[in-house]
């Protein structure tokens, strides 16, 4: 077991200097645009990344004054829109019933980053397909080779797959990491978080 637990953290460690910090960069320019512009940003995830995209919601919204939305959080209307147009339709739908226009961004959080062929992640690529018919900004952050997200973003961070055996832990640990990265970035960040501002 504690072979297991140094081997896991040690390539935790190199995946994160493997990490492009531009592509990160990229993001934050994005997200503060939008905030400028009065846009709003939708997360979405499934499965753990859906936890991700609650959290990072949470904290663009209470941290970086973003208008923010998880998606995922609102399991009543998911689950009407499935129900009535097909699961591949639960995010593109929410999307269209929130007037997304060219102010607004969407992040997509995703180990695959969604892959038509294989029909995996559908509802992620159909969320990708409608903000780019209204020039939304799409941003990602994913792993393996990014799928669907990384060739149709205007920035996208790929946590690098170095270890085949982990990629789907690291990916979905790493996301948070990058997610915290972002909200206390000085270019993005405008409120003090709790323990930091209590002396």
């Amino acid at each position: 077991m504690n072979n297991f637990v140094k081997q896991y953290l040690e390539e935790s460690i190199k995946v994160i200097e493997k990490i492009d910090i531009l592509e990160i960069e990229k993001i934050a320019n994005i997200l503060s645009n939008v905030r400028n512009n009065g846009g709003k940003l939708f997360i979405f995830g499934l499965g753990g990344s859906s936890a991700n995209a609650s959290h990072a919601c949470n904290d663009f919204k209470k941290i970086c004054n973003i208008e923010t939305y998880a998606p995922t959080d609102n399991i009543s209307f998911l689950t009407a829109v499935a129900n009535d147009e097909g699961l591949e339709n639960i995010f593109s739908s929410y999307l269209r019933s929130s007037s997304l226009n060219e102010n607004d961004a969407i992040m997509i959080l995703s180990v695959g980053g969604g892959d038509i062929s294989k029909n995996i992640s559908i509802s992620l690529i159909e969320a990708i397909k409608y903000s780019k018919s209204v020039n939304a900004k799409i941003l990602g952050i994913v792993g393996r080779d990014g799928g669907f997200t990384a060739q149709n973003s205007d920035a996208c961070l790929i946590i690098p797959p170095l270890f085949n055996n982990h990629i789907t832990p690291i990916t979905e640990s790493l996301t948070s990491v990058v997610l915290h990265c972002l909200c206390s970035c000085d270019q993005l960040k405008l409120i003090q978080t709790k323990w930091e501002s209590t002396k």
